[in-house]
């Protein structure tokens, strides 16, 4: 089911604004430069002159025309470049602004949804105005290490919670560098408060900020969308199940702590196999440990997801609890 045309229209006022605001900061760059650089409006004008005057050389009939006005342009051209440089400007100052680049703010590139449009509906579908809050505070560049112990050490693995963290946080970062390129998906599973939402937010930020398409849900809202859809409550919820499956990164937060039954279960196959099939990553977070994960879903999904995702084990105090007794002594 497609987007309503009302939904789609107000999508492409979005655009219309963004090539108007372009637009406006186009003209003022030029504004800018005929007043800090007069001689650029006279290169600009005689421009303008020879283009008349060369197209009425071809219209008699020279055939040395053409070639002559492109020398002559390539010239006027380079010596506009070089007023701008040698007054402090970058060659590009006077082309056009983009918010994306990729599409030129139209929101289609040939006939095809550009990435940004979809984004731009999943955001009008879905509100992710608080995730899009989160992510300020939530993000690599905010990520710390230190409330991670040498001394907290995993019994199996024999890591220690930071050699654990570093090793999950380098992982990130290359799914980050990756993606598009590589196929991968990442399972992060561990206590409450160690982390996995943390790390997840890191990489949606990164990957919003390069114009992927992300949508992140926890387990609850996720299965709520699916069986809104499934049994045809809620239209905006049936447009949005299409998206979850075709989205460049899917988020499923707090995978566990839903009502776990037979529709959670077929659901949460049905969502993994598509997205596999169609090589779209997702990312899964859970507190379950690996030993008991297959209780809650089928065989089938465990050994989907051991067979296509890096496990990534995180451990250590619950950071949450940590940061509210530092806030209670500090106070």
């Amino acid at each position: 089911m497609a987007l309503r045309n009302a939904q789609h229209d107000m999508i492409m006022r979005n655009y219309e604004q963004k090539q108007l605001r372009s637009q406006n900061i186009l003209t003022q760059r030029y504004n800018e430069i005929y007043e800090k650089i007069p001689k650029f409006k006279e290169l600009e004008d005689s421009i303008s002159m020879l283009g008349v005057k060369y197209a009425r050389k071809l219209l008699d009939g020279d055939s040395r025309a053409l070639e002559e006005f492109r020398v002559k342009l390539n010239s006027l051209c380079q010596e506009k470049t070089d007023l701008l440089t040698q007054s402090g400007y970058p060659e590009d100052y006077l082309e056009p602004v983009y918010e994306c680049p990729l599409c030129k703010d139209t929101g289609y590139i040939g006939n095809e949804k550009c990435i940004c449009f979809k984004q731009a509906a999943i955001d009008l579908l879905y509100t992710q105005s608080n995730l899009k809050e989160i992510l300020k505070k939530e993000n690599f560049d905010t990520f710390s290490f230190d409330y991670y112990s040498d001394n907290f050490v995993d019994a199996k693995s024999g890591l220690s919670s930071s050699a654990a963290i570093r090793k999950a946080h380098q992982t990130c970062l290359d799914f980050v560098n990756r993606f598009g390129e590589d196929f991968e998906n990442l399972f992060l599973y561990g206590d409450t408060g160690v982390g996995k939402t943390f790390l997840s937010n890191c990489i949606a930020k990164e990957l919003i900020d390069k114009s992927y398409s992300v949508i992140y849900f926890t387990a609850f809202e996720l299965f709520n969308i699916f069986e809104k859809s499934k049994f045809g409550r809620d239209e905006t919820a049936e447009v949005m199940n299409s998206h979850i499956f075709d989205c460049d990164l899917l988020i499923i937060d707090d995978l566990g702590t839903e009502l776990s039954n037979s529709f959670t279960t077929s659901q949460l196959f049905l969502c993994l196999n598509e997205r596999l099939l169609k090589k779209k990553s997702t990312i899964i977070s859970t507190n379950l440990a690996l030993e008991t994960f297959s209780d809650y879903y089928s065989q089938r999904t465990f050994s989907r997801i051991t067979s296509n995702y890096k496990l990534l084990k995180l451990i250590g105090d619950d950071i949450r609890l940590k940061k509210k007794l530092m806030n209670m002594e500090a106070n």
